[in-house]
């Protein structure tokens, strides 16, 4: 099964990509950074977009790019701003339960039947996250009342919603989806989130603007003002080897993803379970190079999750 290998290739440069994309936002403000990732992945792309291989296809084609777009960069916008105020080794097991809810996704709204491997992985999904929960509050973490968790979460059940979304792009007509070109699919809609996410970064550029005016009009507006890292729009020069690599890692892992899902074969749901064995790369790299907390508790959640995807993917053979 080469498109299972391509899933597990895709797997480990996601790893790779959270780490740099942790690096990458210390220090800077969520929007700027995913601006510039989404610049840099589009002009990997753009000599791929201008091959005859890859047809544009006119409004039929293009609106469900758009549409994967507007997806993608809403789990991102989330998926980033958890990024960048929780602990690697916490958003990674997180993430982790995407599979979990692709099939609660199905059951619930498809009225799909799980079976009994299945409804054990969802089990142990459930009980991993309430074992995080614990782990977290031991770095004064609420998953309750935490937004930086709910962003996580979030972007996870957004980024569930994109996986179906990308087998309903890549399956052929025939099979009931569109069977759109992989090619024109990743090459378009990195192209359209950089433009929704040049038009973001204009706005909050001119709302900024226009707040330091008010401020300078204002007879205390003489005092110094620092500016938060979560607000500046200046992008340390440190980190730009980092963003650089966010986009490379990432173009790269989801080149092998789409051609997975192009493969004949290849099962959307064990694709996306493997690729969240990414967490073994991010929390292995948040343990040694981060030097996190609690770590022992957390690789207990960890194992929990895996073996949820163990069981996940007995049960869908």
């Amino acid at each position: 099964m080469v498109w299972l290998l391509f899933a597990f290739l895709s797997a480990a440069l996601l790893g790779f990509y959270d780490v740099f994309k942790k690096k990458a936002l210390q220090g800077n403000a969520v929007i700027p950074i995913l601006f510039l990732n989404t610049l840099f992945s589009s002009l990997i792309f753009l000599p791929v977009a201008l091959l005859p291989e890859v047809p544009f296809g006119g409004w039929d084609v293009q609106k469900y790019i758009v549409g994967k777009s507007l997806i993608v960069l809403s789990s991102w916008l989330c998926g980033y701003y958890g990024m960048k105020h929780l602990p690697l080794t916490m958003v990674g097991p997180i993430n982790a339960t995407r599979p979990v809810m692709v099939l609660l996704g199905a059951l619930l709204l498809f009225g799909e039947r799980l079976n009994v491997y299945q409804w054990i992985g969802v089990m142990f999904a459930i009980l991993s996250f309430y074992m995080l929960s614990r782990s977290g509050k031991k770095e004064g973490i609420d998953f309750r009342h935490n937004r930086w968790i709910l962003c996580i979460v979030l972007a996870a059940v957004l980024g569930a919603l994109s996986g179906l979304y990308d087998k309903f792009l890549m399956a052929a007509p025939e099979a009931g989806g569109v069977g759109l070109n992989r090619l024109t699919v990743q090459s378009y809609f990195n192209f359209y989130q950089c433009v929704i996410m040049g038009g973001v970064l204009y706005m909050v550029k001119s709302e900024e603007r226009r707040t330091k005016n008010k401020n300078n009009n204002m007879k205390w507006a003489s005092l110094p003002q620092r500016k938060s890292s979560d607000s500046s729009l200046f992008v340390l020069h440190s980190s730009l080897p980092y963003i650089v690599g966010v986009s490379l890692f990432l173009s790269a892992a989801d080149f092998a993803y789409f051609y997975a899902l192009s493969l004949p074969g290849a099962m959307i749901s064990v694709v996306s379970m493997v690729r969240r064995a990414s967490v073994l790369v991010s929390f292995s790299v948040g343990a040694l190079v981060f030097h996190e907390k609690n770590l022992r508790s957390k690789a207990i959640d960890l194992t929990l999750v895996l073996l949820s995807m163990i069981l996940l993917y007995l049960g869908t053979k």
